[in-house]
């Protein structure tokens, strides 16, 4: 597998998904199975899951989490190589085709998934300290969630960790609240 460089995002939208499945921010295990697995990387070109596999991703998901709870840019650095090293080799110059040179960060063949799934991880989250800062790792703001994120949209104003979980069952309490206050 040849992870670009500079397309970051992939990487970060996968490390945020993954973060999200944890029974820390959902009450339950979003991750329990095979079918699970093979859903959430879905379209990033890692090899097929197996069931040992799930296990793996369960760990580095707790990996992923630590690095977005770090307190410094250097410690998510850090961190982001540890997760790059576990499958990633030395970054390479490669012609796209009837394209332009780019960077590439190439994994070692016959990787497990879950080092291959690091070495992505670790470029997005590499991605996000050098493009955006260490400031877009955050914390949810949903009262009692639990959960963290990267926020890499333009305007660096997301709030949640799940935005269509989190964001609507905060509007429908205020709503509710409104309401009730309104009957009052």
């Amino acid at each position: 597998m040849y992870i670009p460089i500079g397309a970051y995002a992939a990487g970060i939208e996968l490390a945020n998904v993954l973060v999200s499945t944890s029974p820390t921010v959902r009450g339950a295990e979003a991750l329990p199975d095979l079918g699970a697995l093979s859903e959430l990387i879905a379209g990033h070109e890692l090899r097929a899951p197996v069931h040992e596999d799930v296990f793996q991703v369960q760990l580095l998901r707790r990996e992923v989490r630590g690095i977005m709870e770090t307190e410094t840019a250097e410690q998510a650095v850090a961190g982001a190589g540890v997760l790059l090293g576990r499958a990633g080799l030395p970054p390479v110059l490669r012609r796209e085709p009837d394209g332009p040179w780019q960077w590439f960060v190439p994994t070692a063949t016959g990787a497990p998934l879950a080092d291959e799934l690091a070495a992505l991880v670790g470029v997005g989250l590499l991605g996000v300290v050098r493009a955006l800062g260490h400031d877009r790792f955050r914390a949810c703001a949903a009262p009692g969630c639990r959960g963290v994120f990267a926020d890499v949209s333009r305007a660096g104003r997301r709030r949640y960790c799940m935005p269509d979980v989190c964001g609507n069952r905060l509007n429908v309490a205020n709503h509710r609240a409104r309401r009730r206050e309104m009957t009052s």
